[in-house]
């Protein structure tokens, strides 16, 4: 039996329309007709010898392999593209400077930084893991090149809106929430230091649906807000990326929680037109956070996309 060779331009187009949940607007960002989007794809399911997509509703879904093929491609397209960097960029050369959330710095960062490293050993990275207000401030200060930060109406004058992610009521993964609406009883929550985007977020909420609450825990890191919710203290906001185990999102009727806005995410620069070091690494980034935002949301296509 002959093997099989996957074709990287066909992956690079399943991939595209999945990261933006339409093949139509995958054919404008690479630059293809609809009718040859629609061409590769049908190729791709023939090589797999499988089928890639079911229906679902007015829309398409992937199967399990379409699933094990997203993740399969997804791999190739990364290596490929690292090749090429290291091959075509071998020389790069200098310094760049980058911050970032802390819910971005356990699963996205080691990623992001070993791709990039690998590919170009010569580039020396400084990661700073801050808060929104200070990342703001060092990029327009021009004491970072790059800073992922969520949206709170800033608008630095180098920025791209990567995409929204829904908030969510977080509680304790062993156990249930001892706590109603009904009961009457303020609602006991765990937040962040002020100024803190999600902290207001969560009690805008709460004054909007008339719902009591008082501060049961305050902490200035990540990592403290993670174990007073996992050890039942109080809830949280938070959005599903780089949720750890011991957490669990909530569901908001269940216990008569409001619902919760979406939340932007924001890749600042500090110049118009960065170096070859510091833009190579924000492609990565972007890719990276694409992917992760892409595997948040219902794996959902318009037929006709």
């Amino acid at each position: 039996m002959p093997k099989t060779i996957f074709d990287l331009d066909v992956l690079r187009t399943f991939s595209t329309g999945m990261e933006l949940g339409n093949f139509a607007k995958a054919a404008d960002r690479l630059g293809r007709s609809t009718s040859a989007v629609s061409a590769q794809l049908k190729k791709l399911e023939e090589q797999a010898g499988t089928p890639i997509f079911r229906k679902a509703g007015r829309g398409l879904a992937l199967t399990e392999a379409g699933e094990t093929m997203l993740a399969y491609a997804r791999r190739l397209l990364e290596l490929n593209d690292e090749a090429a960097a290291a091959v075509h960029g071998v020389e790069l050369e200098g310094w760049v400077r980058l911050g970032l959330q802390e819910d971005f710095g356990e699963n996205l960062l080691p990623d992001v930084l070993g791709r990039f490293a690998r590919a170009h050993p010569k580039v020396r990275i400084e990661a700073r893991v801050a808060r929104n207000t200070e990342l703001l401030e060092r990029v327009t200060s021009g004491k970072l090149d790059l800073a992922l930060a969520w949206s709170d109406g800033t608008v630095t004058a180098h920025c791209e809106r990567i995409g929204d992610l829904p908030l969510r009521w977080i509680g304790s993964a062993s156990g249930k929430l001892d706590w109603h609406a009904a009961s009457e009883e303020p609602l006991p929550l765990a937040a962040l230091e002020a100024p803190c985007l999600l902290r207001t977020a969560a009690t805008n909420a709460l004054d909007k649906a008339h719902i009591p609450w008082r501060l049961a825990f305050v902490s200035p890191s990540l990592g403290g807000l993670w174990a007073a919710t996992a050890a039942g203290l109080g809830v949280t906001i938070r959005t599903p990326i780089g949720l750890p185990s011991k957490v669990r999102p909530l569901m908001p009727s269940m216990a008569g929680l409001p619902e919760l806005p979406m939340l932007g995410l924001v890749l600042h620069r500090a110049e118009a037109e960065p170096g070859p070091a510091t833009s190579r690494l924000a492609s990565i980034m972007l890719q990276a956070v694409r992917e992760a935002i892409s595997d948040l949301m219902p794996r959902q296509i318009p037929e006709n996309a």
